[in-house]
């Protein structure tokens, strides 16, 4: 360790202020023949904390103005140094002629006394200090040091003393460049002194050539102490306001990607500048605080994490690091220059990817599982689902569930997209699965509880709720997946149990009603029509409680109902009229009856508008009497409804009694002909038997 030299009691450092056997302030060399170094007596060394806390208290106590005067009179002494007041353009024209010409000066002066670089570091002129010291090296170096009143001994303690100096205010290179920014300025300007002492010595000098004091290496030595930097202020998360529910790792990581971002703002803005580009200053930075940060990354991944904090590290390493640190403008153009890499090999993230994603799957499983578990119960209950704009509704399954698969991905997505895809990816197979189980309870419910107080009600909820799922299927899973496919089909076979349930007791109501067709050969029967519409009003109320599309649907089924029902009477062979003006007056009757029912149906929401011609067709093929015109209406028949086969024509046919059999085959030959190549559009005659 150097022997302390009195200047440590008013430089930033104050080491030996108020220590006996020190020497004063303004105390001069009493025997310049004495050895300097043998004239300093030894002070007590502080340790390294104290040092470095008195250091930095003093170097943030100076006055600006203090370093500003300093500097004023540092440039007029040589006019060597670049002033921290000038713009790096400044500083760097002409450098190597500034230090040419400064070398010179320097050559025509006597060599300059221990007296005078104690008195400029002591002022904190660290650039000239070192160009002198710079000097009186050589002078040494050139000369026998007998009879010399300063010795290679003083000369290394001088050293030693810029030394710790200089790289005490490097380290805090990045608090400094803000707040006392002449002052960081005075360091690197004595560090960039030394480099081009090293420099030259390395040209003058041959190789093999070894001298104790060349080269110093000062730009390792910056290195190290910027990499010391780094590490300190990575390592101190007391600097980092505590965020409430964040663990430890959390934390850590929210500390050390907050502090890199805001120390490289630092880097960019105000220290780059002061170094000559071949110290690739900003690389240097941006590479060790991305190395600590990456290694702490990597050990934390090593290690047992909770579930929290493997989103946390994730979310960091895919989407927090490479973003949000290009949100500064002038970062992200520095940064893209550099290019950092991730925080984690490859194969460790996906490994940690893996483990997040079954983590995720198995929660939401579990979700889902509970979730129909409560459903169930809630079917037990004596009370009656919540309504919801006046439809029935299970809150539960129709918002939870959603919510719960979304928030998934979304949280998955917010990892990264690849991460999200992922995720979507396995809970859209595990989706199917658990609708097979809802549709299993909903059957085990239908079943078994008819007699529930509100069966109804909990019925139109469960189809309501299939809804949900419908929509958020349509909207997000891609129709190249087999999941969908599967989804859909599950949803459509709920949504039919509940109609065959709803939709059974009127059917079975409207039956002996239709009858009444046939068993009064269409006398009374606007009548008959009346009492149809006047029972299915009553059901249809209760459907309202369904949400639209579903209301839409189960009326779209009512009215295909009352229309097959009544081609069905039309069909049974009845009623044979062979009088023209019989058939004329049963072809109105179905025509009125036919108004009456599509008006119905249309009032209440249907939107099953193909329906609406098949009883006006088949009453007129009833009042028309030329053959020819008879097949052309066929015709138009079997190409609205090309499910119509020639059992349903010949059953329709027998109402037309004064039909020989050779005209009968030949419409009905026209019509094999005319449908052999058509496909229903929709369902009508084929689900209407034919005895």
């Amino acid at each position: 360790m150097m022997k302390m030299l009195p200047f440590f009691q008013n430089g930033p450092i104050g080491m030996c202020s108020g220590s006996e056997g020190c020497i004063g302030e303004k105390n001069q060399l009493e025997n310049p023949s004495t050895s300097v170094a043998k004239q300093i007596p030894a002070c007590p060394e502080p340790s390294g904390d104290n040092i470095w806390s008195r250091d930095q208290e003093k170097m943030s106590e100076k006055p600006e103005g203090a370093y500003r005067s300093s500097r004023a009179s540092s440039i007029a002494s040589n006019g060597s140094c670049t002033s921290a007041g000038d713009s790096p353009e400044k500083g760097k024209k002409g450098i190597k002629e500034i230090f040419t010409n400064a070398f010179k000066k320097i050559k025509k002066i006597k060599t300059p006394s221990v007296k005078k670089i104690m008195d400029l570091l002591e002022e904190q002129k660290f650039c000239e200090a070192t160009q002198h010291l710079i000097v009186l090296q050589k002078s040494l170096s050139s000369k026998s040091e007998e009879g010399l009143s300063t010795s290679q001994q003083d000369v290394e303690s001088i050293y030693e003393v810029l030394n710790y100096k200089v790289f005490s205010i490097l380290k805090d290179s990045i608090l400094l460049a803000k707040t006392n920014p002449e002052l960081l300025q005075q360091a690197v300007e004595a560090l960039k002194e030394q480099e081009k002492g090293d420099q030259n010595y390395t040209s003058e000098n041959p190789p093999d050539q070894n001298m104790p004091f060349r080269p110093r290496k000062w730009k390792e030595l910056w290195m190290a102490a910027v990499k010391e930097s780094v590490e300190t202020r990575m390592k101190d998360t007391s600097r980092t306001p505590r965020t409430e529910n964040l663990s430890a790792v959390g934390q850590n990581l929210l500390h050390m990607g907050k502090t890199m971002k805001e120390d490289l703002i630092v880097v960019v803005k105000y220290i780059k500048q002061l170094y000559p580009p071949e110290f690739n200053v900003f690389s240097i930075y941006a590479e060790l605080y991305h190395n600590y940060f990456a290694s702490q990354t990597k050990k934390s991944a090593e290690s047992h994490l909770e579930d929290k904090d493997v989103y946390l590290l994730l979310s960091w390493v895919h989407n927090f690091y490479p973003k949000d640190m290009r949100k500064d403008h002038v970062l992200a153009k520095e940064l893209e220059k550099v290019q950092l890499g991730s925080l984690l090999p490859s194969s460790l993230s996906k490994e940690l990817e893996k483990k997040y994603l079954d983590r995720e799957e198995a929660t939401i499983k579990n979700l889902l599982s509970r979730c129909l578990d409560k459903e169930i119960q809630r079917w037990k209950e004596e009370e009656e689902p919540e309504k919801f704009n006046g439809h029935f509704q299970s809150e539960l399954l129709g918002i939870f569930v959603i919510q719960s698969i979304y928030s998934g991905q979304k949280r998955a997505k917010d990892i990264s997209t690849a991460v999200g895809e992922e995720l979507s990816h396995r809970l859209w197979k595990e989706l199917p699965a658990f609708l097979k189980s809802y549709k299993d309870a909903f059957e085990d419910f239908k079943e078994k509880s008819k007699k529930h107080r509100y069966y109804k009600p909990i019925l139109i909820a469960s189809v309501n709720n299939c809804w949900n799922f419908r929509d958020y299927t349509e909207k997000n899973v891609s129709e190249k997946d087999d999941s969908r496919a599967n989804i859909l089909s599950t949803l459509s076979d709920i949504e039919n149990s509940g109609f065959d349930v709803l939709l059974q007791q009127l059917f079975v109501q409207l039956k002996p009603i239709y009858k009444k067709f046939t068993e009064n050969k269409w006398d009374s029967s606007n009548e008959i029509m009346n009492e149809i519409i006047k029972t299915a009003s009553k059901h249809i109320s209760d459907f309202k409680t369904l949400k639209d599309p579903f209301y839409h649907a189960i009326i779209e089924k009512v009215h295909a109902h009352l229309v097959k029902a009544y081609i069905v009477r039309l069909l049974k062979r009845k009623v044979s009229l062979k009088g023209t003006a019989q058939q004329q007056n049963l072809a109105q009757h179905i025509s009125k009856n036919a108004a009456d029912l599509e008006a119905f149906c249309t009032s209440n929401g249907s939107q099953a508008t193909w329906l609406n011609s098949a009883l006006p067709k088949l009453a007129e093929i009833i009042r028309l009497q030329d053959l020819g015109a008879i097949k052309i209406e066929v015709a138009t028949l079997a190409s609205t409804y090309p499910d119509i086969r020639k059992r349903h024509l010949e059953a329709f046919l027998y109402i037309k009694a004064n039909l020989s059999r050779s005209e009968l085959k030949s419409i009905l030959g026209y019509l094999a002909d005319s449908t052999a190549s058509l496909l229903p559009k929709a369902p009508l005659f084929s689900d209407i038997n034919v005895s």
